[in-house]
C-alpha cells in the first residue's frame, strides 16, 4: 500500500469531478485548473496509488474497476470532510451561509416562493438556492441539503427521512367542462403524461378511470398540462395548489389523489444551525398551508 506521503489527497476532489464529468475539460472548467494540469495530477495519482484509475476511449475518461472502488470510498470520505468543514467553520450569526433546496419546480413555483421574502427578513443572511430537479442530487457532494419529494424514497444511511404531509389532486379543466358530472368522466378528453410518468399515481389514477376516456393529448410537462387545459384541450387531474392558482374550473368537490411529501436531508443537517433553522421553516410552512396543499380550501 503507498504511504500517506505518496499520495496527494488534494487530488480526491479532481479524481471524483473527472470521474463525473467523463472530460479534461469540463473537469478543467468546474475546478479551474487547466488540462495540462488536471492530466499531470492523474498521472501523479495513479503512480502514487499503484493503480490505473481511468482510461481513455472516444466518449471520454472511463473509470477502471479499481477506479471505482477508489470513488466508491473517495465519494464518502470527500462528503465527511465537507461536513466536517462546514460545521466547525460557522459564521458568528449561526444562521448564515447557503442552503440548497432541490424539489419539483410548482412547489417552489407555487409555495415556497410566497414565502421566501418572510424568512429572509427574520434571517438576512441565509442564501438560499433552489433548484428545480426531479433527478435526484447527491447529499454526500453537497449538491443539495434538502429535497422535497413525493412519494417515499428509498432507505438510505445518509439521509433523514420525514413525511410533512399530503399533496391533494383534483380534476381541473375549463369552464366548458363545469358542469360535467362524474358519471361523464370516462367520455371527456383528458390531458395525460407521457409514457415515461405512467407510473405516476396521477396516471394510475386515470387508468383506472372505466371506461378509458380518450387521451386526446399526451405531455412530459405539468406547465404544458395546466396550459393545455387552459386552451379547453381537455380535463387534467392537478395538484389543487397549482389547479385553484392558475384560476382553472374545480370539476367536481373532492380531492381524487393524495401524495405524500417527504423531506430529506443529510444526516448531519441536524448538527448545524443554518438547517435546523430551514428545517423547520419548511415543516412550519407545510403545517399552515395543509388545507392549501391537500385541497381542502380555494386559494380564489
Amino acid at each position: 500500500m503507498p504511504s500517506n506521503t505518496e499520495f496527494d489527497w488534494n487530488d480526491i476532489p479532481l479524481i471524483l469531478t473527472l470521474a463525473r464529468s467523463g472530460s479534461m475539460s469540463a473537469t478543467g472548467r468546474q475546478l479551474g485548473v487547466d488540462a495540462s494540469t488536471i492530466s499531470r495530477r492523474i498521472a501523479a495519482a495513479e503512480k502514487a496509488l499503484k493503480l490505473r484509475l481511468f482510461i481513455r476511449d472516444n466518449t471520454g475518461y472511463q473509470l477502471t474497476d479499481a477506479g471505482q472502488v477508489f470513488v466508491q470510498h473517495g465519494e464518502a470520505v470527500y462528503g465527511n470532510v465537507q461536513s466536517m468543514l462546514q460545521a466547525s467553520t460557522q459564521e458568528a450569526d449561526a444562521t448564515a451561509g447557503p442552503v440548497n433546496i432541490t424539489s419539483i419546480d410548482f412547489l417552489f413555483d407555487y409555495w415556497l416562493l410566497d414565502h421566501v421574502p418572510a424568512l429572509h427578513a427574520q434571517h438576512p443572511h441565509l442564501q438560499l438556492t433552489l433548484q428545480a430537479e426531479n433527478q435526484n442530487l447527491s447529499f454526500t457532494r453537497r449538491e443539495a441539503d434538502f429535497a422535497l419529494r413525493l412519494g417515499k424514497p428509498g432507505e438510505d444511511a445518509a439521509l433523514v427521512m420525514r413525511k410533512l404531509g399530503d399533496l391533494g389532486f383534483a380534476v381541473y379543466g375549463h369552464a366548458s367542462f363545469a358542469d360535467t358530472p362524474r358519471a361523464c368522466w370516462g367520455t371527456q378528453p383528458w390531458i395525460a403524461y407521457d409514457d415515461a410518468l405512467a407510473g405516476t399515481g396521477e396516471m394510475q389514477w386515470l387508468a383506472q378511470m372505466d371506461p378509458q376516456p380518450r387521451k386526446v393529448l399526451k405531455v412530459n410537462s405539468l406547465s404544458t398540462m395546466v396550459r393545455a387545459c387552459r386552451a379547453g384541450v381537455g380535463m387534467a387531474l392537478l395538484p389543487c395548489l397549482l389547479g385553484e392558482q392558475e384560476d382553472l374550473i374545480r370539476i367536481g368537490s373532492g380531492v381524487e389523489v393524495q401524495r405524500d411529501i417527504w423531506l430529506l436531508s443529510h444526516r448531519d443537517a441536524g448538527s448545524i444551525a443554518r438547517f435546523k433553522t430551514v428545517s423547520a421553516w419548511l415543516t412550519q410552512l407545510y403545517a399552515s398551508n395543509q388545507d392549501l396543499l391537500c385541497g381542502a380550501v380555494s386559494n380564489r
